[in-house]
């Protein structure tokens, strides 16, 4: 007990109610996001027209899709849960199943905050690019991130379920439906940020032969400033993700009680050892 984190220091009786409540957050969460999403399809329609409406209602009615399918994943979930919780409590109450079981109910609950904060970031980024305030590149994150945390949702109802349930085989259904979605969004985002930026920026008639030679000189300059960024930009991420996967490794080991020992390096093929010289 001395060894657990004080994250998970939560009694028993609150582990149960915590679950009920996350995924009933969750819920509310995806609800809220879809309201919010049909008032700005509304307010796009009112508010621009031509070129930048068009790739505004594409990109929110594959974000309403998208919504449409967490929903679904959440409510296939929720009916997982009651069913594993059923059929492996017993003789005990569903308070002391989820106590018993408290790192599959934390990682539940976990899998679910995920859910629930993608959904929540991914309409927020949709509301900044309709408004030109935002960057098409935060609408593709946060698709990526939903995908990331529907696979953490699932694989963690699946560690208990039957492998023959119906609800499991429903929220694998699900979770392939909402990656198909994030892909759609990722897709109509790309897709809409090439129209505007064609429409914008590849207008040249007009400009004089030593006007077009100085955007040329400026764009070369951008192009090599980019590049560099982008390199600088994929170390750090490295970095961070060196960092993350530490952490996690720590923190595996110490609900576990114990230091796991970090995955040694992976290596090229090892060269055979010479053989030692007869004398």
């Amino acid at each position: 007990q001395e060894l657990r984190p004080k994250s998970l220091d939560i009694k028993q009786e609150e582990l149960g109610d915590m679950v009920e409540k996350e995924m009933a957050s969750t819920s509310e969460a995806i609800e809220d996001a879809v309201r919010r999403i049909e008032e700005m399809m509304s307010q796009a329609r009112n508010e621009t027209s031509g070129v930048k409406l068009e790739v505004n209602e594409r990109i929110l009615n594959s974000c309403t899709d998208l919504m449409k399918a967490i929903r679904l994943l959440v409510l296939t979930s929720t009916n997982l849960q009651k069913e594993i919780v059923e059929s492996g409590r017993g003789a005990a109450t569903t308070q002391e199943f989820y106590a018993k079981n408290s790192r599959w109910t934390e990682g539940l609950i976990s899998a679910s905050k995920a859910v629930g904060w993608g959904a929540t970031q991914l309409v927020e980024a949709a509301d900044r690019v309709v408004l030109h305030t935002g960057k098409y590149e935060e609408l593709i994150v946060c698709s990526h991130e939903i995908a990331a945390s529907t696979a953490q949702l699932v694989a963690a109802s699946k560690v208990k379920a039957e492998k023959s349930s119906r609800n499991l085989i429903r929220l694998q259904e699900c979770s392939r439906n909402v990656n198909e979605m994030a892909a759609n969004v990722v897709a109509s985002t790309k897709s809409g940020q090439e129209q505007i930026e064609e429409k914008d920026t590849m207008d040249f008639s007009g400009m004089s032969l030593i006007k077009l030679k100085k955007e040329e000189m400026e764009t070369q300059v951008k192009v090599l400033e980019l590049e560099k960024r982008l390199e600088g930009e994929r170390v750090r991420l490295g970095e961070l993700r060196k960092q993350h996967y530490a952490l996690a490794g720590t923190y595996d080991a110490a609900e576990d009680g114990e230091v796991k020992p970090s995955p040694a390096p992976r290596r090229g093929i090892l060269k055979k050892p010479p053989l030692a010289q007869k004398p």
